[in-house]
């Protein structure tokens, strides 16, 4: 699908030649506003710095604190190709006669392509609106969020800071978070967004006061929509992360072989776990919140491997064929330096299918799910999603909860 969208904005670049003025061989420097059009009209705004060094340019997507390192940018006459490092997605745009870019972002999935229309404009540092307009309350601190309708509404813990007219934070749900958010409450109605090159998102809301958030909606993505309220609750918790999955009645040890991203087999049974503390990762690279754990882990290794802790990432990707997982499992590695093992278990995280393949799960309620085995080789403790750096304080606690349990491990005989 990308080679046909690319050949089309060849034909648009030459379109928008004959009907504008000409565009500048370099792209503008700078801050960009960004804007994804979902299949409801609905626009999905980001910003992003470009920088040109050296003849290449780069960018970083811009969420929140959060700055998301772009290097493969490549341009063919009046044509920009934008690879995303993660999630196996890319822009395919042409430039436009004022400087601006136009085109398609396209997202690779299992079976399918799904593209957006997208458009950015250069030297543009506003996100929802260029004048700001003064809220009607402050909005910052905690609350209790329902998404959707009836039997399928799920509580979430939304945690927003307000300065001005800027809000920012994220929402925790049971299987991770939603990230970094950013946005603005222009009056009465909040607007948030995210772009992290996989996945998009868009908030609204209007804001009934201090305490009272209604009328919301959800977009994700082309299609995604659903529902959401929040009121304020200062209290506001998620179920504890350990309590939501577990082995089923008679087993205390997981058994499993996957190959690794050269094919090895590589068996928990495997010498170099033995009578150490292992932490079984399950995964996937198109999971945003499974991006987050991973850098974690990352310095986790390097800080507890010596002391006797191994990891060994489990990859259930969106497709069964080894060749493709490799190539979507070799970027995730490469972004964040991974040293130990990932493993591809040849298995979807469709439902059912992970809990199936490590029979001594009772399930898997969502990704992440970290599964912390001792040094005997029993598993003390399963850790259902992760809250990333966006959370804050949450972060915070679960690695000093964490790396608290590693000690404690670590130190028995």
């Amino acid at each position: 699908m990308i080679n046909y969208i690319r050949n089309g904005l060849f034909i648009l670049s030459a379109a928008l030649l004959a009907s504008c003025s000409s565009p500048s061989a370099k792209l503008k420097t700078g801050t960009w506003r960004g804007v994804l059009k979902t299949s409801t009209g609905e626009g999905i705004p980001f910003n992003f710095e470009l920088a040109d060094s050296a003849n290449k340019y780069k960018l970083n997507i811009i969420n929140g604190n959060e700055r998301f390192a772009v290097n493969d940018v490549s341009i063919n006459g009046d044509s920009v190709f934008i690879k995303m490092p993660l999630f196996d997605s890319e822009f395919a745009l042409a430039k436009t006669g004022d400087g601006g870019l136009q085109g398609k972002w396209v997202k690779h999935l299992a079976t399918e392509d799904v593209a957006m229309d997208f458009t950015a404009t250069p030297d543009t540092k506003w996100r929802f609106f260029k004048e700001e307009k003064p809220a009607t309350a402050n909005i910052g601190g905690r609350w209790s969020a329902t998404f959707g309708k009836g039997e399928k509404a799920d509580t979430t813990v939304g945690e927003f800071k307000h300065v001005g007219a800027k809000l920012t934070g994220t929402f925790l749900t049971t299987t991770g978070d939603y990230r970094f958010l950013e946005g603005t409450v222009a009056g009465d109605s909040l607007y948030l967004s995210c772009f992290d090159g996989g996945h998009a998102y868009l908030f609204k809301a209007k804001v009934a006061g201090a305490n009272k958030i209604e009328g919301g909606k959800f977009y994700a993505g082309l299609s995604g929509t659903d529902v959401w309220r929040a009121a304020r609750n200062e209290k506001a918790r998620l179920p504890d992360a350990y309590s939501l999955t577990a082995l089923k009645p008679g087993y205390k040890k997981l058994d499993f072989t996957f190959p690794d991203l050269d094919g090895k087999e590589v068996s928990i049974n495997d010498d170099r776990f033995k009578g150490k503390v292992v932490m079984v990762q399950i995964l996937g690279s198109w999971c945003p919140n499974c991006m987050d754990e991973t850098a974690y882990l990352v310095n986790y290794y390097k800080k507890y491997q010596p002391k006797g802790v191994e990891i060994i990432g489990l990859a259930y990707e969106r497709t069964k064929n080894f060749a493709q997982s490799v190539k979507a499992l070799v970027r995730l590695k490469e972004r964040f330096n991974v040293t130990y093992p990932l493993l591809i278990t040849g298995y979807t995280p469709d439902k059912g299918e992970a809990a199936k393949s490590l029979p001594g799960l009772s399930k898997v309620v969502g990704f992440p799910t970290t599964i912390i085995i001792d040094k005997n080789g029993n598993v003390r403790k399963i850790h259902t999603g992760f809250s990333g750096p966006a959370t804050g304080e949450h972060y915070t606690e679960f690695i000093n909860e964490f790396e608290k349990l590693t000690d404690d491990l670590l130190a028995e005989k």
